[in-house]
């Protein structure tokens, strides 16, 4: 889909998820189309994530280079008062904010199950996702897409987290598969 000027493409990206998709891929024009991963010649121009405020519930330690480090993290909305879990994030944190979330997982779990370990609502973190669909596999019934740790909100309460109600309603406003209807 050739567009003659970048104001031009950013009007196409833009719409990006209106085609089921999360941007576009850019080439140059004489690139041949290879397996994996091509550099250089391709780039992968996505649309700005969905994102929402989420509750610290549960943390496991990662395997292999990373073993003994709590990098495994559950997060939940509300649903009342009570946090349902929505998303697992392993990535997105800084290795001191890992050394800080760490230190608060080591101090304050509540429960083991197995190797998870229960913590109580005091962390909060944006969590990024590229879409998102109803799902009768998960507790929340919803899944989400690629998540990942946007940021901490030191700024925000457990409270003052988003709801699931809230993330229904986002469904329902985008569309089947966090996609604008």
């Amino acid at each position: 889909m050739p567009c003659a000027t970048w104001e031009a493409l950013s009007d196409v990206q833009a719409q990006a998820r209106a085609h089921v998709a999360e941007g576009l891929m850019l080439k140059r024009r004489a690139s041949s189309y290879g397996v994996g991963r091509p550099r250089g010649d391709w780039w992968k121009w996505k649309v700005e994530p969905y994102t929402i405020d989420a509750v610290l519930m549960y943390a496991q330690q990662a395997s292999g280079k990373h073993a003994g480090v709590f990098t495994d993290y559950t997060f939940g909305v509300w649903d009342g008062d009570t946090l349902v879990p929505l998303a697992k994030a392993y990535s997105g944190l800084s290795r001191a904010e890992i050394r800080t979330v760490q230190a608060f997982i080591r101090k304050n779990t509540t429960e083991r199950i197995g190797p998870v370990h229960v913590v109580p609502p005091a962390i909060v973190c944006e969590i990024a996702f590229e879409a998102f669909a109803p799902s009768p596999r998960h507790k929340s019934g919803i899944a989400v897409r690629f998540p990942r740790i946007a940021r901490l909100r030191d700024d925000k309460k457990p409270a003052d987290c988003d709801t699931l109600e809230r993330v229904r309603a986002l469904l329902r406003a985008v569309g089947h598969g966090g996609t604008p209807s």
